[in-house]
């Protein structure tokens, strides 16, 4: 692990792995907290490295201090989940083994829930990180694999990795945007057309409302994979979904569609794909193909019967068609997983007065209004206060 300033969350991602590993590597660049003396505690090796600059070069001198045969890489925003060490000792068995890939959920992220990670790999000499912010060892695994085809990259089913680092209060905190931002950009003029970069700097300025530079880069990424032949799916995801995203936002309902579903059609396990499904499914919606994006809907949940958003909008399009008891079920479930979302509170309680259940759906507006305020968004906490007084409710 490297880490700076983590004492929030160092502690709950280290005892995470207490019956997985044998050892663990903590490297600090320069912490003003007690995340050193925290990781001491716990009983991890602490070295200190002054920031290099990127993450790749901070991760391989991490390196430097393992001596096991297997490498789990954490940050300290993650946990592990009890349930997959016992899968994981036995991927760990195979002797042509050289990387098991992880799957994370991305808690908070409402764009891509899941994300597939080369978390675990086999200590190698030839086996370094590459690549200045989103440190990854792909690069290197791949060249070893072309010259010693022998060894294989294994994937662990299951969610391996909860991550909250992508809340929009922690990004905001720790000046993630600014830092990938900056790191990025100065890959990419390194290395022009790179795909993997063009993807993640493409997503990163539309996040930043910087569209039509976004736009440029991840066609870049898509003209330059087409160019070398390369198929790699999960970076050509990654350009076709983000150029989606921007083309439903700027109004190009066709175009966008176009990209969901390229990304729905490439060979990726189905979670990963769960933001284009639900998106696509979204844009229907909103053009009234009602029946599709029901059915879309339902794929979703088929692939993760845990996505509460997925229920959420499952209940709307149910409403939209008039089947009203099925929207209550669909909100319902979608509250039982995230009690924390005020529009599915609200939703209900809309559905409930066009049943005529008025007083059932005055608890629901309250709660809808209690969330509204907590998590800042008050001028919607005042107009459904509104509505329940021209409903003649009291709150």
């Amino acid at each position: 692990m490297i880490v700076k300033d983590e004492a929030a969350c160092l502690g709950r991602c280290l005892e995470s792995v207490r019956d997985l590993v044998d050892e663990a590597i903590v490297v600090d660049t320069g912490s003003t907290d007690n995340t050193p003396a925290i990781a001491a505690a716990w009983g991890a090796q602490v070295y200190h490295q002054p920031w290099p600059g990127d993450f790749s070069s901070a991760r391989n001198h991490a390196l430097g201090y393992v001596g096991g045969d297997w490498v789990l890489v954490l940050d300290a925003d993650e946990t592990f989940e009890a349930s997959q060490i016992k899968p994981l000792r036995s991927h760990l068995d195979q002797d042509q083994a050289l990387v098991i890939t992880l799957l994370r959920q991305e808690l908070g992220s409402v764009q891509s829930p899941y994300s597939q990670l080369s978390r675990v790999f086999r200590r190698h000499p030839q086996v370094q990180f590459s690549r200045p912010y989103h440190a990854m060892v792909d690069d290197s695994v791949l060249a070893l694999q072309q010259r010693q085809p022998q060894w294989r990259v294994l994937s662990l089913p299951g969610v391996a990795l909860l991550h909250w680092g992508y809340e929009p209060g922690t990004i905001a905190a720790r000046h993630k945007g600014d830092r990938a931002q900056a790191a990025l950009e100065q890959h990419l003029g390194q290395n022009p057309g790179d795909p993997y970069t063009c993807a993640k700097l493409g997503a990163l300025y539309g996040s930043l409302g910087h569209w039509h530079r976004g736009q440029t880069l991840l066609e870049q990424g898509l003209d330059t994979l087409a160019h070398q032949g390369d198929p790699n799916p999960s970076i050509r995801y990654e350009l076709h979904y983000h150029l989606a995203i921007g083309l439903q936002q700027s109004g190009d309902a066709s175009a966008a569609s176009h990209h969901y579903e390229a990304a729905l059609n490439l060979p990726l396990d189905p979670l990963l794909k769960l933001g284009a499904c639900n998106n696509l499914a979204n844009l229907l919606q909103a053009q009234g193909e009602l029946d599709l994006a029901h059915w879309l809907y339902e794929q979703a949940l088929d692939w993760d019967p845990t996505f509460a958003l997925g229920y959420y909008n499952l209940a709307r399009v149910k409403k939209a068609q008039g089947d009203l008891l099925g929207a209550i079920g669909a909100y319902q479930t979608a509250i039982d997983l995230n009690p924390h979302h005020a529009e599915s509170y609200q939703n209900l309680g809309v559905t409930l007065v066009k049943l005529g259940r008025l007083r059932d759906s005055f608890p629901l507006f309250q709660r809808a209004i209690a969330l509204h305020q907590a998590q800042g968004n008050p001028q919607e906490a005042q107009r459904i206060e509104t509505i329940v007084g021209e409903l003649g409710g009291s709150l």
